[in-house]
């Protein structure tokens, strides 16, 4: 009956699609961050220790793992729509366990329900608004999903400061994030299943550019993707590259290190924690914002080639930094012999009277590290913790310096807080949006969802490896190795975005697929090339309403 009524009034389409992106992001971007906010307060309630901790924090990461190996049968099978609509009753279950657990199995179980759903919906929503839309609208829309991202991040933050404080806080920081789902179901039901639905009810062609008439198209299975049919297995490595070098990059762990970074400039304790969640949080809005107005006039492969430079060049110059001046990076949660503070907790809490740094949040595929304001609770031991204070860790650099003058460390330290700005800036407005949009277009419509799902696995996987190898690569290489490796990776991605990477604005999908197919090999995407010199034959769609 929503459909009818969306139907009847095609001025709603197109916003009716953009709150589907973009509460759909807002949902997975709180429930990433949320724990951050919640995990000192559950750390008191329920005395967890290290691994414990890391259990509750990484079961998100594992449940959105499964969902990335499963959802895109899911997806494929059952439509876009209602593979949206059911992750969000998942979510609900999830939320509800977490709201009233009373166990560290329930939250536990409650974080790998959730981690399914968000990973679930982030690619069904993608795909979703991709097919509904035009060449015209489809960058902004889907890139709204970024943006939907960063917003419920900061979201989150603001709701776990109001709640820090209040008993049981940590029950109402998981129990909201049923809402912005629950307000995206609402969009849904005025919405139609897809593209077969729209064309049958002659409404969204215009839109979305005739796909959804190509009739008696092959079916393909999981092992074209990597077989030379249709360039399928071009498609692939396009995917595959883009996911990868995403991770690669050290996205993960620059984000990890930025509460170091900000102690060392100078910010300590609250106004640290303060400064590195508002200014990090508007750093990524402001440029996911500018994203959206590039990415259907610069175009996705411009948006790539820009980030991906600027974030060799600002990695590298954290590495360089280090060498010169290396920053102590505090105990971590493995050097406590006692359950008494959080993980990857920044700054020393065991004294009497210690302010509470910001924890960072799990490393994820959109968002990872990102600390969370605090408030100036005192950490008081559980009854199972012990009373022994942690020894401090040596600085992470790979030799002591030679003495300088506190002028300039302060401009090296400065230096290095800028370079992490423009890392999250170049990652916001050209990996984190831009790679989702392109697996979007790049795969025909019979496989989309699988092939989605399955670039999707591998990078769940290579945060993984980047997060789980940066304490190793440090304690062989150094810190400032470290990083100039990533920027070393960033080169070989620009490399790879060149010579492989298609430009795919004012393209229908039917346009891209053609273009896709015209090409036997993928390198033959790496000179400009404009849409008016593609061989494809234009698929001509009568519109009537």
């Amino acid at each position: 009956m929503g459909v009818v009524l969306a139907m009847g009034r095609p001025q709603l389409l197109l916003p009716l699609c953009a709150s589907v992106s973009l509460l759909g992001g807002l949902t997975f971007g709180y429930e990433l961050a949320v724990v951050s906010g919640a995990l000192l307060p559950l750390q008191l309630d329920f005395g967890l220790s290290c691994l414990e901790q890391e259990l509750l924090v990484g079961s998100l990461l594992l449940g959105a793992l499964l969902a990335s190996l499963v959802g895109g049968v899911l997806i494929d099978q059952y439509g876009r729509k209602q593979a949206i609509l059911g992750s969000n009753v998942v979510l609900l279950a999830g939320s509800l366990s977490l709201s009233l657990a009373g166990s560290l199995a329930w939250l536990v179980l409650g974080r790998l329900v959730a981690g399914f759903a968000i990973s679930l919906s982030s690619m069904a929503c993608c795909i979703y608004v991709s097919e509904l839309v035009g060449p015209r609208q489809r960058g902004v829309l889907v890139s709204l999903y970024e943006a939907g991202i960063t917003l419920g991040i900061l979201l989150s933050y603001a709701l776990n400061y109001a709640l820090a404080g209040s008993p049981g806080g940590w029950r109402h920081m998981f129990g909201w994030a049923a809402a912005p789902a629950l307000l995206q179901s609402l969009s849904l039901f005025c919405l139609p299943a897809g593209t077969t639905e729209a064309a049958a009810r002659k409404d969204l062609i215009p839109l979305q550019g005739g796909e959804a008439t190509k009739l008696g198209r092959p079916r393909y299975s999981l092992l074209d993707l990597f077989r030379a049919r249709d360039n399928m297995r071009g498609r692939t490595m396009v995917g595959l590259g883009l996911v990868i070098f995403q991770q690669l990059t050290g996205q993960p762990n620059v984000l990890c290190y930025a509460s170091t970074i900000f102690h060392s400039v100078g910010f300590r304790g609250g106004s640290s924690a303060v400064l590195a969640s508002v200014g990090l949080g508007a750093v990524k809005v402001v440029s996911t914002l500018t994203a959206l107005g590039l990415v259907d006039r610069a175009g996705r492969r411009a948006l790539l080639l820009a980030g991906c430079a600027l974030m060799a060049l600002s990695v590298s110059g954290i590495g360089l930094v280090s060498f010169a001046a290396p920053m102590d990076s505090g105990p971590s949660c493995l050097a406590l012999p006692n359950a008494s503070r959080p993980a990857g907790l920044p700054g020393d809490s065991s004294l009497p009277g210690a302010v509470v740094s910001p924890l960072p949040l799990p490393a994820t595929s959109e968002n990872q590290g990102k600390p969370v304001p605090p408030t100036s609770t005192k950490i008081k031991p559980h009854p199972r913790a012990g009373n022994r204070t942690a020894p401090r860790l040596p600085a992470l650099g790979t030799a002591a310096p030679a003495p300088r003058s506190a002028p300039e460390l302060a401009l090296l330290h400065w230096t290095a807080l800028v370079c992490m700005m423009v890392f999250v800036s170049a990652f916001s407005f050209g990996f984190g949006p831009v790679t989702w949009l392109v697996l979007s277009e790049i795969y025909p419509v019979e496989i989309r969802g699988r092939a989605f799902a399955f670039c999707n696995s591998f990078n769940w996987a290579s945060n993984l490896l980047v997060s789980l190898s940066f304490l190793h690569l440090i304690g062989t290489i150094g810190l400032s190795w470290t990083f100039l490796l990533y920027g070393l990776t960033a080169v070989l991605g620009l490399g790879f975005i060149y010579a492989f990477v298609p430009e795919t604005k004012g393209q229908s999908l039917a346009e891209i697929d053609q273009q896709f197919q015209k090409r036997r090999f993928a390198l033959s995407f790496g000179h400009r090339q404009s849409s008016t010199s593609i061989p494809y034959t234009r698929i001509e769609v009568s519109a009537t309403s």
